[in-house]
């Protein structure tokens, strides 16, 4: 079980994480429209063109949806930290390893939860855009 201090020392990591991914995705976005969307928009001269321009938008969407994964990771672990149930396995009710969340404070799964969530829930996307 975490200490008072442990979780108070999470919770400042975990506050820094999310202002840093809503940084860099705001970055991107706004890099996105200014430069390849209006770059490419401008050289557009059919529909066919147009598809290709914004499938090109679209793979630096998955940058972004990759960062908002890792948003929301971070949100659902600073919810845990206020309803007070951080550090607690989602599965199991076991305690999280204090090594795994060093290395992943938004960890919501023991490692051996996690290995057997991975593999009932292979393929299983939930697009977030």
């Amino acid at each position: 079980m975490l200490s008072p201090a442990q979780i108070s020392e999470f919770k400042a990591i975990l506050d820094k994480q999310y202002g840093e991914l809503r940084e860099e995705i705001r970055k991107i976005l706004l890099e996105s429209d200014k430069e390849q969307f209006q770059k490419l928009a401008g050289e557009v001269h059919d529909m066919e063109e147009l598809s290709v321009a914004d499938l090109l938008v679209d793979l630096n969407l998955a940058e972004i949806d990759h960062l908002l994964k890792e948003l929301h990771d971070v949100e659902d672990a600073l919810r845990r930290i206020r309803e007070g149930r951080y550090g607690i396995c989602v599965d199991t009710g076991e305690p999280i390893e204090l090594e795994r969340l060093k290395a992943y404070p938004a960890a919501k799964r023991t490692t051996r939860a996690q290995a057997i969530y991975e593999k009932t829930h292979v393929g299983e996307t939930h697009p977030s855009l």
